[in-house]
């Protein structure tokens, strides 16, 4: 097994808050534009009250996801886990979500994965969430493009994100059913970092 030499706090931080200052400039984007294009657009032909309300909507939507996460990570044993429960709620802050939602799509799916060698009933589970997690993580990012391929980035993001929740619900009654995982050593894999 090759191991990871675990990236500086700092640098991380830094490369997150970069990262997450392109992703506001794209969404900034479309608006700053003499005729609105992309997401201004979109929103324009909901006016201002409906665009409030789908917004709200939406985050109301991603605060369930986010609690599904949060418990899934709560019934993951501690030795288990590869982040704090609390920390999905970045899920919520925009335009930062953008960029950390990939760091917590991998610490669920590998909390899940090393959780699975001691509860049986995770062990059916393929990629614990892997797949269709990074998918809508990369089809977001995609939708910022401001034109027809951006909108159908946003409608595979949504179909992907779906289907990621799903397969965290069915994660979450394997959860809640098999017997938690009781380590007497540490006798788990290495911790690898992003």
């Amino acid at each position: 097994m090759i191991m990871q030499r675990p990236i500086h706090p700092a640098l991380l931080a830094t490369s997150k808050l970069l990262l997450s200052a392109l992703v506001a400039w794209a969404l900034a984007y479309p608006f700053l534009q003499p005729e609105p294009i992309g997401l201004a657009k979109e929103l324009s032909v909901l006016g201002i009250y409906g665009a409030i309300f789908l917004g709200l909507f939406f985050l109301a939507l991603v605060a369930l996801y986010a609690n599904d996460l949060r418990k899934a990570l709560e019934l993951v044993s501690a030795d288990n886990r590869q982040a704090a429960p609390r920390s999905v709620w970045w899920m919520l802050v925009l335009p930062y979500n953008f960029i950390e939602d990939f760091f917590i799509i991998h610490a669920v799916t590998v909390s899940l994965r090393r959780e699975a060698q001691c509860r049986g009933g995770l062990g059916r589970m393929k990629s614990f969430g892997a797949y269709t997690g990074f998918g809508w993580c990369v089809a977001q990012i995609g939708s910022l493009i401001p034109n027809g391929i951006g909108s159908l980035f946003a409608l595979l993001a949504l179909v992907m994100w779906v289907m990621h929740w799903r397969l965290i619900r069915k994660a979450l009654a394997a959860l809640r059913i098999c017997r938690p995982c009781v380590h007497t050593t540490d006798d788990r894999a290495p911790s690898h970092v992003l």
